[in-house]
Parts: structure tokens; sequence; C-alpha cells
């Protein structure tokens, strides 16, 4: 029948001893790591990995798999809490092991792979997507106004990723706590199934309804809509707004579990400071959970890599609220980074027969006005000073210097193309609430270029301007694009000849590249037609990036002009063009789409040397001594810490290449070496490890064993 409950059989005291005594082998190898210093601890006489009895332990066929977890746990403590790698053997130098070892190090090869970015609709390729968001919306705020009957509707329109609404709540502001209350009553009106209808109505029609609910945000919208007849989309008999549609039949086709509300924030009515502050509810909708689901994790992988989080964890820029909103600070690290853009955009552009201009940062206010920038964007540049009587005006643009700079002399047809190139800083008013990080700021330095040519040179220009985006573009990883060609809208400057030459010519150009793109009738600036290019990035979000516009207004603004073939004057045609848009901006997708994980031939420390103990340092100065020689930005750990976290900052600083030192890399001349992207490629001559990594460096790849 078995022993009884509670009396030990002579086998189980045998297995209970046997455990005792290996516990007792463990705790006597751990107190004798303990009394040493962090320095003995790399270099006593005993190594864990040359069969001390923790590692015999382990390995032991005895040993069983929780016992052997048990005393993993234990060990990846470490001594007083510190961090050791498991996945790394420690260095057998550091730990006394037998001179006959080889002068390795084992690190851990397991490198992260990236989620391949998950590809969801969107309300350009989806209309019933579209039809859902929009509904969604109108849904929340008939929600809101069951909960809150005081509270009035201004606008809900759909956006990229959901919907939101704007609301006049004064009474009782909404708490991120209302929003589960919302969701629950927006899902009773979905499970009602209502119909949504359309009616068309007079402008007094709609006035009178508008009144009699006392919506008086609604009679603005009202007197903002200039089309006839007035249309009117109800939700069942309870609810109603103006709206042009479109939207889903009815409310029960709404996926319940595929809408999510997501945030609460301010807004003021009309943008306008001035005005009302209104409350915001953000949501999202999909077709589906799982794109939901989908969406929920692509954010989360977007906060990961916000560029503000990561500039201040790598120290790479800071915005000093003491000195004023949306003016960036560059840190050290950051400042390499930047230099090294600005010194490839440079090369390029210049082995691209550019020139390069260097123009003032501010002028006086006539050149604003003669340019029509006074009189156009005046709300996006800051005040005028005044300087001995006359108005001057920090400068919001490029372009005025660089035709000042063309007209400094009579030009000949034979001169054209000119093409001048500057990476000037401009500075343009942004109200405090829409500044964003290093994405939306008021100083920012624009890649600018203009080009001065014959209508008969243009789609050669252009031709030239996309093949140098792509190159720039695709040295720092973008290489999928979405092309837009926006064409001549209903005011403009300029005869139908040149914009039709124009426009052929963007085409044109597209044509030779290659590149599909959609047309955006109507699209264009009022002075010309223009391409975007949008890049994409690493989790599939696109950014405006590059530009290239066709100009014939500023040409005839500044009398800009050549002496042709005959002898006559005529127009130059004047391209815009920007690659980067700015730097400021280009730098943080750059951080995002890397997640901070710069390339080698980016990063600020491009390989750092981890001393064993002090008594290595003299070989590792050495060794950065000659790196450095070369080019490479290496430095030391000067820190006092353990290995292990010697290793583990390194990690949390997003190191490319790492090197420890101890006495069997001294005594063999070579280096331990892990990367970033490819794990442990083992032991280098030191020669050797920085004549590869500079190869690396110059070509733009990652160091390779």
């Amino acid at each position: 029948p078995g022993p009884m409950r509670g009396v030990r059989t002579p086998l189980q005291y045998a297995v209970v001893f046997a455990l005792g005594i290996s516990l007792l082998a463990m705790i006597s190898t751990l107190r004798s790591v303990s009394r040493a210093s962090p320095r003995s601890l790399r270099t006593g006489a005993s190594s864990l990995t040359s069969r001390s009895p923790l590692s015999t332990m382990l390995s032991s066929p005895k040993c069983s798999t929780k016992q052997s977890r048990a005393l993993n746990k234990v060990f990846s403590i470490g001594r007083r809490g510190a961090y050791v790698p498991k996945q790394m053997e420690m260095p057998s130098a550091a730990l006394g092991g037998s001179s006959q070892r080889p002068a390795t190090r084992v690190f851990s090869t397991e490198t992260k792979q990236e989620k391949k970015p998950v590809e969801l609709p969107t309300n350009d390729n989806n209309p019933n997507l579209l039809r859902i968001r929009h509904t969604s919306a109108h849904v929340m705020a008939m929600a809101v106004q069951r909960l809150f009957p005081k509270a009035q509707v201004t606008i809900g329109p759909w956006v990229d990723n959901g919907f939101y609404y704007d609301f006049y709540n004064p009474e009782t502001p909404f708490q991120e706590e209302d929003l589960k209350k919302i969701k629950k009553e927006m899902e009773r009106i979905i499970k009602a199934n209502l119909p949504l209808v359309r009616e068309e109505v007079t402008r007094e029609e709609a006035r009178k309804r508008i009144e009699a609910v006392k919506e008086p945000y609604k009679l603005e919208i009202l007197d903002a809509i200039k089309e006839e007849p007035i249309t009117i989309y109800h939700v069942g008999d309870e609810w109603w707004d103006l709206c042009a549609g479109p939207h889903v039949e009815s409310t029960g086709k709404l996926p319940r579990n595929a809408i999510e509300l997501q945030s609460i924030a301010g807004a003021y009515w009309r943008g306008d400071e001035k005005r009302e502050m209104l409350q915001r509810i953000y949501g999202t909708a999909w077709e589906t959970k799982e794109q939901l689901k989908a969406y929920k994790d692509l954010l989360a992988e977007a906060k990961r890599r916000d560029h503000r989080t990561l500039g201040t964890k790598l120290d790479l820029f800071s915005i000093q609220e003491d000195a004023g909103g949306g003016l960036v600070f560059w840190h050290p690290k950051g400042s390499t980074i930047r230099r090294l853009i600005e010194d490839f955009w440079k090369a390029e552009h210049m082995q691209g027969g550019y020139e390069l201009l260097y123009t003032p940062h501010l002028a006086n206010l006539d050149l604003w006005k003669t340019s029509g920038h006074f009189d156009f964007y005046r709300e996006g540049m800051f005040d005028q000073m005044d300087i001995e009587g006359q108005e001057y005006q920090i400068k919001p643009m490029n372009c005025p210097f660089h035709c000042l700079v063309y007209k400094d002399k009579l030009r000949s047809y034979r001169e054209l193309p000119i093409r001048y190139a500057e990476l000037g800083t401009v500075y343009r008013y942004e109200r405090s609430g829409t500044l964003h990080g290093l994405m939306r700021v008021r100083g920012f330095t624009q890649d600018d270029a203009h080009i001065f040519c014959l209508p008969s040179q243009l789609e050669d220009e252009l031709v030239g301007v996309l093949d140098l985006t792509e190159s720039i573009l695709s040295r720092f990883g973008f290489e999928n694009y979405e092309i837009n060609l926006s064409t001549r809208p209903e005011k403009s400057v300029g005869g139908d000849d040149i914009w039709e030459k124009a426009e052929t010519a963007l085409k044109g150009a597209l044509s030779r590249k290659g590149w599909d793109y959609k047309v955006d009738e109507g699209g264009g600036a009022f002075y010309g037609p223009k391409i975007d290019v949008k890049i994409k990035d690493a989790i599939g979000r696109t950014w405006q990036c590059s530009t290239v516009q066709c100009d014939f207004n500023l040409p005839e603004r500044f009398d800009l002009e050549y002496v042709s073939k005959d002898g006559k004057k005529e127009r130059p045609i004047m391209v815009h063009r920007a690659i980067f848009g700015s730097i400021e901006r280009f730098f943080g997708i750059l951080v995002e789409n890397t997640a901070g994980d710069f390339p080698v031939w980016l990063s600020p420390v491009q390989l750092k040397v981890l001393p064993v103990t002090d008594d290595f340092r003299p070989f590792c100065e050495d060794v950065v001594k000659k790196a450095k020689a070369l080019g490479i930005r290496a430095e030391i750990d000067s820190s006092d810490d353990r290995l292990g976290k010697m290793i583990r900052n390194a990690e949390l600083e997003k190191i490319p290449v790492v090197a420890v030192v101890g006495q069997k890399e001294i005594d063999s001349n070579q280096l331990a070496i892990r990367t970033r992207k490819g794990g442990d490629l083992g032991s280098f001559a030191v020669e050797d490890l920085i004549e590869k990594l500079s190869d690396a460096i110059k070509v733009g790849k990652e160091l390779k064993a």
C-alpha cells in the first residue's frame, strides 16, 4: 500500500541529503566570490568557467533541471545584486582561468529580430474603413451627448488611424475614466442597429434646427459651408449633425470589438488660442479586432522608438524650456551624428555639381515683401525687429537669399544650370501646443537647394534631383518611397505653356526613374507643380520628406534674367528642392527608424574598449589611440563598474562594437569582439580589427568576421 503520509523513506532521505550537499557547495562558492573586491572578482584564482564547483555542479548529470534553474537564477543575480549576463561566459583571464585556453570571449550570439511591419489598410485604399471611422465619430458624439447632455459638439472628422470629436463641455469636463462609460454607451447604440439617413435641407432650415438645439458652434460651421444644399446625417431619430458623409448603412455595421477610445486632449476652437478651449476625444477604428491589435502593437513599438525618449536616454539632444519651446540643443553625441549627416550631404552635393552658400539669418522686411512671404506666410513668421529705424525680419525661408545671389550679376545661358545649396537655419512661429520634439520646432535647418535652368534643361535637372535624393536617402536606410505629383491649382501664376512644360518635365523625370506615383490634381502650389517623396520607416510608417518644386513666381518677383543665345533677356525656371526637409525632423525620423541603434558609420561612439582591471588600461589606451588615428570614434570605459555592468551599459548606449581586454588579450595582442548587429565575432588581432572596422565605416557597412 506504500508509505504513510508524513513518513520519509530511506531513498527520500538520501535525495534530500544529496541536495543539501549540493546547496552547501554552492553557498561556499558564492561566499568566496562575495568576499572579493570588484577588481579581484575579475582576476581571482578560481574560474567559474574553468570547472569551478558551481560549473561542475551545473554540468553534472546528477544535477536536476530544477536544481540547474535555481542555481542559474542565483548566479544571474551575482554579487550584491550585480547584473552578470548568463548568456556571456566570463573572461578566463578575469577569473584566473588556465593559460592554455584560447584568448576569446564567448558572448551571446542572439540578436534581436525586428518584426516585419504590419500592412494595415488606410482610408485612401479602403473606402469601407473610412466609412467605419466616420460613423464611429458620430456614434461617439451621440454617446457623449446622452451621458453629458450639456456638452456641445463641434467638428468630428476621420483621421489617418481613426477619428476624433471636439466638444465644448466646461461644466463637467471629461476625465480619462469617462472613456469607458462613453465606449459602453457606444456599444449600446451599435447594438441597436440604428439607421444612418442622409437628408438635404436649405440653409435656412439648417439654421433653424441648429438654433432650436442651441448649438452655436454648428452655426459657425454652417456659415463656413459654401456648397448647397446643406446635408445632414441622422443616427436613428435621436441625433443628427451637419455632415457630407460617407457613412455605413446602420450602426450595426460597426465592428464593436475593433473600436477603441484612446485619449482626451485640449484643442482651441478653429485652432485659435484666442477662442474657447475645447476637449477632443480621440478614437481608433478598424474592420476587425485583429487589425486593432496590430495597430495597438504598432503604437507600442512606436512608443519604444519615440525620438524624444531616446534622445534623452542616448544623450543626443534636448529642448531647454528655460530658453524657450521649440528650440533644439544638440548635445555632443547628437552633434557628432548631425555633423556626419551634414558632411555626407555636402560631399554628395559638391559631387553633384552644386555650389554651397552661406546666407544671413535675417534681412530687411522689404525683401520678404518682394518675395511675397510677408503677404502669404505672415502668420508663420516671427515679429519684426527695429534696427536703426528699419524693420528687419528673421528669415523663415532661404529662397530670397539665393535669388539675390543669382541676381548679383548678369547671367548668360552658357552658365545655366546654376545649382545653389545651403544648410540654412530658418525660424518659423509655431503655437506652443503644436510643438513636438524634433518634428515640429521653431528653429530648424533646411537642406535647401535652388536650381536656375533653361526650360530645355528642366527634365534632366529633375532627374538629377531624384537621383541625388535616392542616393542620399538610401545611405540612411530609406529605400521604400511613396511619390505624389501635384498639378496646377485653380489659382496660379504663369502661363499655360510654362505649366504644361513643367508638368510634362516632372512626369518625364518620374518615368525615367521608373517610379510609380499618384497624381494630386490641383494640389500644386500657386507658383508651380511639385513632386513629394514620402519615406517608409522600419515599422511601416510614412513620413513626408523630400520635395521638388518648380517656381514661376520668384523669378518674376525678383526680375531674374539670363541672356539667351540670340541675345535676348529671358526668365530662368527656378526649382526648389529639399531632400531631408530639415535636419532636425530627419534626425527624429532617423532615430525612430533605427530605434537609436545607428549604423556603425553614424554611431557617435563606434568602438568601446572594456578593461577587465585598471592594470589593463594602458593597453586599452593604445588600442583607442590606434583606432582614432584611422578616424574611428573609440573610447575606454573609465568607470569602476564590474565587467557585467560595463557590458550592460554598452548595450544600453547602443555601442555597435565592444571589445573586452583581459590578460589573455594582452598576451596575444588580440581583442574579443561583439557587435550589436552580428553578435559574437570572436577574436581579432588589434591591427586587423582597426583596419576592418575602418573599412566598414568608409563604405557604410557593419563589421563582420
